[in-house]
C-alpha cells in the first residue's frame, strides 16, 4: 500500500536534491501519527540522498513532527523553516540541516523560480510626464 509519506521519501531518494551538493549529514524524521511514531532516516552525501525506514540513534539532526504537518510540508502548503520558528515541530542537532529542509520539500503551490519571474518583460517606452 502506497502512502504519501512513503511516496515523499521514495521521490527524495530517486530525484536527489539539487543545490545540496555541498551538504553531507543525516536527518532522522520522527513522525507522530495515529498508529504511533514512524521513523525515517535521510542521509545526504554531497547531493546524493538515500532514505530508509527506521532511525539511527546517532543522526546529525532529529526532526520531531506531527505526521499531518509533515504531509503539509511535503505538499508545499507549509514552509519548513517558518514552521520550525513557530515551534510547529522541533529539531535537535545540526542547525544547518534544519535550514536545508526548505530544499527538500515542495515549493508552495503556484510558486515560480525567481529567475522565471524576473524574466517577465517590463513595459518599455512611454513618456515622462
Amino acid at each position: 500500500m502506497s502512502d504519501a509519506v512513503s511516496d515523499f521519501f521514495e521521490g527524495l531518494a530517486r530525484n536527489g536534491a539539487r543545490m545540496l551538493r555541498q551538504i553531507s549529514g543525516t536527518v532522522r524524521f520522527d513522525l507522530d501519527g495515529p498508529d504511533g511514531v514512524e521513523h525515517w532516516l535521510a542521509a545526504i552525501d554531497q547531493g546524493r540522498i538515500t532514505v530508509g525506514r527506521g532511525g539511527a540513534e546517532d543522526a546529525d539532526t532529529v526532526i520531531n513532527a506531527d505526521r499531518e504537518l509533515f504531509l503539509r510540508m511535503a505538499r508545499g502548503e507549509v514552509k519548513p523553516v517558518p514552521a520550525w520558528l513557530r515551534n510547529d515541530f522541533t529539531a535537535d542537532g545540526d542547525f544547518r540541516l534544519v535550514m536545508v529542509l526548505e530544499r527538500l520539500f515542495a515549493p508552495p503551490p503556484g510558486a515560480r523560480h525567481p529567475r522565471a519571474a524576473a524574466g517577465r518583460q517590463q513595459p518599455t517606452g512611454g513618456s515622462a510626464a
